[in-house]
């Protein structure tokens, strides 16, 4: 044990205060089947404060029985039905645009949920522009408490096997997906009540309504089938809240990191979804640098989610690590995931916030090892210091049971390499080829994608952000031009206009554009079996050589109507897109930079990172030339399906308001009648207000994409 004390109340925790039992669970199958126990015995209130919830989430599976539901939202219904003190809260975070797919839609209008007056489901949005509710707790009774890293989601169960082709591990929808690594520690006492209280505190912020305190009643809890890891211990409750209205900033999670760090003796032991915080990695610098007996151990997923974070995160996470490596002079630091043979071309989603020092001091909590949890989400850990020998034995039994796991060994197996290697470093060195093992970690990105990868700024942002300033930056429009230019163009637009009226008026033109001579054209053209398709190609290649999109949807809506004539448009400007991203994809990144110049950059950054959002806003401000976007999307290697979904819904209300906006001009300039007139200023007010809502819409939500 240290001779000085990490945690320090009212400096790096809310609170620290004793739990008469704590436990910790590891991976789903553990913490689902111990919450359905523990839900089961609610009498009075059950709080759900979560990231993610699914009411189709499976509790139970496998050999896994109880008399009552095994799906998380048939098992409240039916709680609710049978105890008619009982009420259920459930907070969950109202989440961006970005995990749309990822969620259960509107979960409160289930059949079930609909008629249960006792159910309270609040989406709870109070928090800073690009923040999250990240808490993940749930409180039963004031009695008992649950805190970690795993939401009640349809991705989060898994057995520590995480074997192959499970036929347990499955969503609601009957999916499979790949293995997943969490943990959650469950407390008592006034552990429990404290995290109650916490709930109670977010209940009253996101709705107003004050709750009143739990009844009191002796009943035990506690599942039967659950052994405390500790007794009588002690806990931290560390949080992190954003500056948010009335809301002052706490740091205790950041704080109470750097203070364990800067403790350490022998070994740092951290498992992380994520590894990006600039002020943890400098504090670990620091000690790799200086303290050559340090042992630091950092296990991390082989990837993050999808290609979004793969192209975002992972990079911060390579850029971070470098560091790390270039300050590790004494071979002390290894960066490792969990490797699995028999899973082949899957791995492990390592999904846990766990930190381990010197086996004296354990923290489990929501809060990821990235700037934005230290100051923009709001997170909770918990964390023993211990303060005997029984409670430090526990830390290490602890540690050596997620080793195990990782290494596919037994204890003794374990406990007798350890002794044959010395340190756990040489032991992972020696097992790294080993079919399940902790195996070293390639943080090298490709330099193309480091270069086109924003700063931490943008991405992982450690303090809330103005939601106006973030959408510059990622949608980086050119500075407004001074007023003297602004001037000279408009004079100049304006002769242009005055020298085609003249052109119209005064030369042969007059004689050859008549309003007969085009219907007669039209109709020619209309005759044909297979006009859609002769206008639509025509179209589609004229984008190609970059003739202005704007004159071709012009001309399209005034030759063949708003109908077909929008319809026209859009499917040609798809088909030009993606003829477009076609050659950008064959001609290469170095061959389009020099057409398109100085703008590659800045495009590439935001279609590379940010997806079908990214692609949506382009469209809508056009920050580049039609063509030019659709050949830099090829070379930059954005998903076909997401740049023609990003097309689409882009250029949509755009194609639209200029087909109505060339129709109703039309009308007027051939019968100015004052009904017509009318129409045409309304058609413009509607298009100028859409367009408004459009910007104010994209300011709002270009973060979270």
């Amino acid at each position: 044990m240290h001779d000085k004390k990490i945690i320090r109340p009212e400096e790096n925790c809310w609170r620290y205060v004793n739990a008469d039992r704590a436990a910790l669970l590891v991976d789903g199958e553990k913490y689902f089947g111990t919450l359905h126990t523990a839900i089961s015995q609610a009498r009075y209130a059950v709080y759900i404060l979560a990231w993610d919830i699914d009411s189709r989430l499976g509790l139970l599976r496998g050999e896994q029985k109880s008399d009552l539901p095994a799906e998380l939202g048939n098992l409240i219904n039916a709680l609710l039905d049978q105890r008619p003190e009982l009420s259920i809260y459930i907070l969950n975070w109202d989440w961006a645009m970005l995990y749309t797919l990822e969620r259960e839609w509107l979960p409160l209008f289930r059949p079930g949920w609909k008629k249960q007056a006792r159910l309270h489901y609040q989406l709870d949005g109070e928090c800073p522009f690009g923040g999250s509710q990240h808490q993940k707790i749930v409180v039963i009774d004031d009695k008992l408490a649950f805190c970690g890293g795993i939401d009640p989601g349809k991705y989060r169960w898994d057995t520590s096997d995480h074997a192959p082709d499970d036929k347990r591990r499955i969503d609601p929808d009957n999916e499979a997906y790949p293995p997943f690594h969490d943990m959650q520690m469950m407390v008592d006492g006034d552990a429990a009540q404290s995290l109650a209280e916490l709930a109670r505190d977010r209940w009253y912020k996101a709705t107003g309504e004050q709750l009143p305190k739990v009844k009191h009643h002796e009943q035990d809890i506690w599942p039967s089938d659950i052994k405390p890891d500790f007794e009588n211990v002690n806990i931290a409750i560390a949080r992190t809240l954003p500056e948010f209205k009335d809301q002052a900033e706490i740091t205790e999670v950041e704080t109470l990191y750097l203070d364990a760090i800067a403790s350490a003796e022998k070994l740092i032991y951290i498992e992380n979804q994520y590894f990006t915080s600039w002020k943890v990695a400098e504090v670990l610098a620091q000690r790799l640098a200086d303290d050559q007996g340090l042992e630091v151990v950092i296990v991390c997923p082989k990837m993050t989610g999808g290609w979004l974070e793969q192209h975002t995160m992972d990079v911060l996470r390579s850029r971070v690590s470098r560091k790390l490596f270039e300050a590790d002079k004494h071979g002390q630091l290894r960066v490792c995931y969990p490797h699995h043979e028999a899973l082949g071309n899957a791995y492990i989603s390592l999904h846990s916030k766990l930190l381990i020092v010197d086996d004296v001091f354990l923290r489990v909590g929501s809060a990821n090892l990235s700037n934005r949890s230290m100051g923009l989400d709001s997170e909770c850990d918990l964390a023993i210091e211990a303060e005997n020998e029984e409670q430090l034995q526990a830390i290490k039994a602890f540690r050596q049971r997620l080793l195990c796991e990782h290494l596919g060994l037994k204890n003794d197996e374990l406990e007798a390499l350890l002794t044959q290697h010395g340190s756990l470093i040489k032991l992972l060195d020696a097992r790294e080829d080993a079919s399940r093992t902790l195996r070293t970690l390639d943080c090298e990105i490709d330099d193309s994608i480091d270069g086109l990868t924003p700063t931490a700024d943008y991405i992982d942002p450690e303090r809330p952000v103005d939601s106006v300033e973030m959408s510059r930056k990622l949608v980086p429009i050119d500075e407004s031009k001074s007023p003297k230019k602004q001037i000279v163009i408009a004079a100049m637009v304006l002769l242009a206009v005055i020298a085609l009226t003249a052109l119209w008026k005064w030369t042969p033109l007059n004689e050859f554009l008549t309003p007969e001579n085009l219907q007669q054209l039209i109709s020619t053209l209309n005759d044909y079996p297979f006009t859609p398709v002769i206008v639509i190609g025509i179209f589609a290649l004229a984008g190609l050589i970059a003739v202005p999109l704007t004159l071709l949807v012009v001309t399209v809506a005034i030759s063949f109507g708003a109908w077909p004539g929008s319809l026209y448009a859009i499917l040609g400007s798809l088909l030009s897109a993606v003829l477009g991203y076609v050659v950008g994809e064959w001609l290469g990144r170095s061959s389009v930079s020099k057409m398109a110049g100085s703008k590659l950059n800045r495009l590439s950054k935001r279609l590379a990172n940010h997806g079908v959002m990214a692609i949506i806003t382009v469209r809508i401000i056009p920050v580049a030339p039609f063509t030019v976007i659709n050949l830099v999307a090829g070379a930059s290697h954005i998903k076909l399906k997401d740049f023609i979904w990003g097309t689409l819904i882009g250029m949509l209300p755009g194609i639209l308001a200029i087909t109505i906006f060339a129709n109703s001009l039309l009308r007027v300039v051939k019968q100015p009648k004052p009904i017509e007139i009318v129409v045409f200023v309304l058609v413009v007010f509607v298009i100028g207000a859409l367009m408004y809502g459009v910007k104010k819409w994209l300011n709002r939500i270009s973060t979270d994409s």
